[in-house]
C-alpha cells in the first residue's frame, strides 16, 4: 500500500483548503508551489493546528483509497483463480493436518515465529474443527529474513516429521501456542519442544546436519514466490489464494464456493 509523501500531503492539504470555486487544476497548483513554496509556508503559519488536521485526514483517505483498490483487485484475482486455480505441488509423504482425502486442500505459507501466523493458525484450527473431514491442510514453509527463528523452526519441524507426522503436529501447534516464549528462547526452546512431543533426540541433531533437509524448505519458499507470496501467511484453497491472516468468514466464502461446485 502507498503512503503519500509530505509533499503529496501538503498538496492535498492545500487544494482542500483553498478550493471552493473554480480554482487551477491539481497539476497547475503543484506547479505553482514548486515554483514558490512560501505559499504553502503561508498557509501553515496562518492556522497551523488546522492544516496539519486536514493534512493527516487526506493522507488517511488517500490509505483507505489505496486499500479499497487492493481489496478489489485481490477479489477480481480470486475469482480468475476460481477458473484458472493455480496449481502448487502436493506431497502426500509430507505433514498433512486433517483428513488427507478431503475434497478442500489448504496450502499453508508459514513462519513460526511471525504473529499474524499465530493469528493464521488460530484461523486455520477454526476452519478445520467447522468443517472436519472436508478440509486438509500441507503446512509449507516461507521463513521470513527478519524473523532469525524461523528458518530453525522450520528445519526442526522438518526433522521431527521425519520421524512422526503426529509428533510433528504437535510439535507445530506448541510454537504457535506458546510464540513469545519460543521467540525469545530460540533454539532451546525448540530442542524443548521436540523433547516434549517424544522426537528421538540424537536424530534430530544428525537430521539438522543432513543437507537435503533443506530441500523441501526450499522449494517452499520457491513455490511461494512462485505464485506472489512475499509476506506471511499465504493460504491457497484449491488453488484460490488469500494473502494474509484473513478471518474464518473469509475462508468460508472460498471453501463453500467450492464445495458448491462439487455436488
Amino acid at each position: 500500500m502507498k503512503k503519500l509523501n509530505i509533499f503529496e500531503a501538503v498538496l492535498l492539504t492545500f487544494i482542500s483548503l483553498t478550493l471552493v470555486n473554480c480554482a487551477p487544476t491539481a497539476s497547475q497548483l503543484k506547479q505553482i508551489i514548486e515554483k514558490d513554496p512560501s505559499i504553502v509556508f503561508a498557509a501553515i503559519e496562518k492556522d497551523p493546528e488546522k492544516f496539519f488536521e486536514v493534512a493527516n485526514k487526506a493522507a488517511q483517505d488517500a490509505q483507505k483509497r489505496a486499500q479499497g483498490k487492493q481489496a478489489e483487485d485481490e477479489v477480481k484475482k480470486r475469482d480468475e483463480e476460481f477458473t484458472n486455480p493455480v496449481k502448487p505441488e502436493i506431497d502426500e509423504t509430507r505433514t498433512i493436518f486433517g483428513n488427507k482425502s478431503a475434497p478442500i486442500t489448504i496450502v499453508e505459507y508459514s513462519d513460526f515465529e511471525c504473529p499474524y501466523c499465530t493469528r493464521g493458525y488460530k484461523t486455520v484450527k477454526e476452519v478445520m474443527n467447522e468443517y472436519k473431514d472436508k478440509v486438509r491442510v500441507v503446512f509449507k514453509h516461507l521463513p521470513l529474513d527478519f524473523h532469525p527463528n524461523a528458518m530453525p523452526a522450520a528445519k526442526y519441524f522438518e526433522a521431527v516429521a521425519r520421524q512422526d507426522q503426529d509428533k510433528a503436529i504437535k510439535f507445530h501447534d506448541m510454537l504457535f501456542e506458546n510464540q513469545k516464549e519460543f521467540t525469545s528462547k530460540g533454539e532451546a526452546y525448540l530442542k524443548d519442544v521436540a523433547k516434549k512431543v517424544g522426537a528421538d533426540m540424537k536424530k534430530i541433531e544428525k537430521d539438522l546436519k543432513d543437507e537435503t533437509l533443506m530441500t523441501r524448505i526450499n522449494a517452499d519458499m520457491a513455490e511461494a514466490q512462485k505464485f506472489g507470496f512475499s509476506g506471511t501467511p499465504g493460504f491457497l484453497i484449491n488453488g484460490v489464494s488469500l494473502r494474509g491472516a484473513y478471518p474464518a468468514p473469509e475462508f468460508k466464502k472460498v471453501i463453500d464456493r467450492h464445495l458448491s461446485t462439487m455436488k
